[in-house]
């Protein structure tokens, strides 16, 4: 064996640290310990060694070809604290998670509104509180948003609909007030997801909802009312529609049913009338369906052509209705 290569195997053993070089770039690594020092036990980050290059660091990715840092995924643990506003200093962060953080406190800071290369904004499961920010709108290529599960506050920003890449919005689990913003009627792009599900938002829905090709919306347990049939277009693709617990009152049998894509529909615990449509045993792919606890009546659809589901719904998702009858309820009288 060559006296060059005798070297390298002896540093590649007795000192694995200087085998590899410090990918990370100084700035970067300044950033991150200051985070790591803005935090109380933060055990999640005790891999985070100066001496050690940051792009190997636990919770942290950098770019291969640039070695900036462009994620931050910090999930279940005690760290304590609020959200640095050391944290705009990663200016290629893409990626921003804090996840299952029970004791991160204190309010969204503007430092995140400066994070202009966010492709993906997550801060879920904490104690964060305040108002969901509208300097979130300067983040022009986020896609997702999730929010969801702290103690936010206050009413939706309309500007959130001025993100031009935005895909899917996550805000449940909060404390907002007020109603959805018109302005959502022009979310850009399609199959788009909104949850905004356990608030205590009221109001009528926004007519230009009707505009969205949604995906997914769940808008249930909030104080909503009036008419919500501008979420049912027979034209759409949407795959999920959880309106349940609201106050809602429309007649259901003008419901346009999107017989291609629908796979979960709950309209449960609502003012809701008229009859259930035909159309909606056309829908194949749908695997779950309530209609509780609403004024419905006439008799329940027969015929159902399920692709996925062995057998027709049961009596929980018909029942509390003013007059529905007919199989899985009580037979319609003559």
């Amino acid at each position: 064996m060559a006296p060059f290569t005798l070297l390298l195997l002896f540093v590649f053993v007795f000192f694995p640290a200087l085998s590899f070089a410090d990918r990370c770039r100084p700035n970067d690594k300044i950033t991150l310990l200051k985070i790591k020092n803005s935090f109380s036990n933060p055990n999640v980050l005790l891999s985070w060694d100066p001496a050690l290059d940051c792009c190997g660091w636990y919770v942290v990715e950098c770019n291969e070809t640039t070695n900036h840092v462009i994620g931050l995924t910090i999930l279940y643990d005690q760290i304590s604290g609020s959200i640095p506003d050391a944290v705009s200093d990663l200016t290629h962060l893409q990626d921003l998670r804090l996840k299952k953080l029970p004791l991160l406190v204190g309010t969204i800071p503007p430092a995140i509104g400066k994070l202009t290369n966010l492709v993906s904004l997550e801060i879920s499961w904490t104690n964060i509180s305040g108002p969901v920010p509208g300097f979130l709108s300067n983040l022009q290529n986020l896609e997702y948003l999730n929010l969801s599960f702290n103690k936010l506050s206050g009413s939706i920003p309309a500007s959130l609909a001025a993100l031009p890449n935005l895909s899917g919005i996550r805000l449940d689990r909060n404390r907002l007030t007020g109603s959805i913003p018109v302005s959502f009627g022009q979310l850009p792009g399609s199959r788009l997801y909104l949850i905004l599900s356990h608030n205590g938002l009221s109001g009528e829905l926004p007519a230009s909802l009707g505009n969205v090709d949604f995906d997914t919306i769940d808008i249930s347990r909030n104080n909503f009312s009036g008419d919500a049939s501008v979420l049912f277009n027979a034209s759409k693709t949407t795959t999920t529609i959880d309106i349940s617990r609201n106050k809602f009152e429309f007649d259901f049998s003008r419901a346009g049913i999107m017989a291609g894509s629908l796979i979960t529909l709950d309209i449960s615990h609502n003012k809701i009338w008229g009859n259930i449509p035909r159309k909606i045993t056309d829908a194949v792919n749908l695997q779950f369906l309530n209609v509780s606890y609403n004024r419905l009546c006439g008799e329940i659809p027969t015929g159902w052509r399920f692709k996925y589901r062995a057998s027709n719904f049961d009596y929980s998702s018909f029942f509390h209705n003013r007059c529905l009858c007919g199989s899985p309820l009580e037979p319609c009288k003559p």
